[in-house]
């Protein structure tokens, strides 16, 4: 497994990271991704240990909690081997303090999150989203305390805009407060919007990317083809509609040239379109997640070998779309590149 570093920080993190989303099966909010119990997270752990994957993901969300008891017993009397990252932020209830990044909100969150897990630090904590109510000299001063006291290593966003990260990194800088070293994104074949705002920003200021949903909302999986229904037992029937969109004609251009792709290179459609990703600036870890051995396993042979340039290049052009303003038309003018290279440049 090659191992990356995290943002500017020090922490090497794996090029493939196991998300959890699927543990515990309980609750409203996110509950319906997987059932899987702490028998079969063991094992489905076991196998990422094997593979060097040594850095899991979960939130407080998932499951309402379950997913991080789950998580917490199937690394129990191994934690010294895994880096855990959970999030906050999201409501968990329907309380005034339940949701949100308020000081509050946080240092029960955490304090909550080392109960189901198990443990007594939580190497990666993240905001699972931006809360414009609560000043982000509060939101950073918590998150300091919190990593001062031992129970947070590094912190981290996920889903953040440009100017929500790019104005806590400022507000970090000036009062001397923990930096974001991670956000959690998501970033596929069929959802190239990361690099318009939020890989050039990552770049600039040593951001590292964990990207969610590498397969575009499970769109990428080699399943769905143009002309063939989807399957019947896709979870695309239920879920669709809460997934970043995509249109058929983008999405079936894109497969074409998946498949083009792996039967040059003997790969599965899901290992194409994830190395393609493990060769973007900024990209730290991509997440995988797996309801069974099998699809595991297909997900950790997405490392150990390289896409070559050429097959890239017609990944890119299969998938580009246009670009938003304000960067188009610009950013096909020659002084325009001079300023500003290509994402792929450096």
């Amino acid at each position: 497994m090659e191992y990356r570093r995290l943002g500017a920080s020090g922490l090497n993190v794996p090029a493939l990271a196991f998300g959890a989303g699927t543990f515990g099966g309980s609750g409203p909010l996110f509950g319906a991704w997987g059932s899987t119990d702490a028998a079969e997270a063991r094992r489905l752990v076991d196998i990422c240990l094997d593979a060097g994957v040594t850095l899991f993901d979960t939130a407080d969300v998932y499951s309402a909690g379950a997913s991080e008891e789950v998580l917490g017993q199937a690394v129990k009397g191994r934690r010294e081997r895994v880096l855990l990252s959970t999030k906050a932020s999201l409501p968990t209830g329907d309380g005034p303090n339940e949701a949100g990044s308020s000081r509050s909100r946080l240092i029960e969150a955490c304090e909550a999150a080392l109960r189901r897990l198990g443990t007594e630090h939580i190497d990666l904590f993240q905001l699972h989203a931006f809360d414009a109510g609560t000043p982000i000299e509060e939101v950073l001063s918590t998150l300091d305390d919190l990593v001062r006291a031992g129970k947070v290593r590094y912190v981290g966003v996920s889903n953040f805009a440009g100017w929500q990260l790019m104005k806590s990194l400022a507000v970090a800088e000036r009062h001397n407060l923990p930096r974001y070293v991670a956000h959690q994104v998501y970033y596929s074949l069929v959802g190239r919007d990361y690099e318009w705002d939020l890989l050039p920003l990552g770049r600039d200021q040593g951001v590292g990317a964990l990207v969610w949903s590498p397969l575009g909302w499970g769109r990428l999986t080699g399943k769905l083809r143009r002309g063939h229904p989807l399957p019947a037992r896709s979870r695309l029937h239920q879920t669709a509609e809460y997934g970043p969109p995509v249109d058929d004609e983008h999405l079936f251009r894109v497969v074409d040239a998946l498949d083009a792709v792996a039967e040059e290179t003997g790969r599965a459609v899901p290992q194409v379109a994830i190395n393609w990703l493990l060769q973007r600036p900024t990209v730290a870890s991509v997440i995988v997640g797996a309801r069974d051995e099998a699809q595991l396993r297909q997900n950790l042979g997405a490392v150990g070998w390289s896409l070559t340039p050429e097959q890239v290049a017609r990944l890119d052009a299969a998938s580009v779309r246009t670009a938003p303003y304000p960067h188009f038309p610009y950013h096909r003018q020659e002084g325009f590149m001079r300023l500003n290279p290509p994402i792929g440049k450096g």
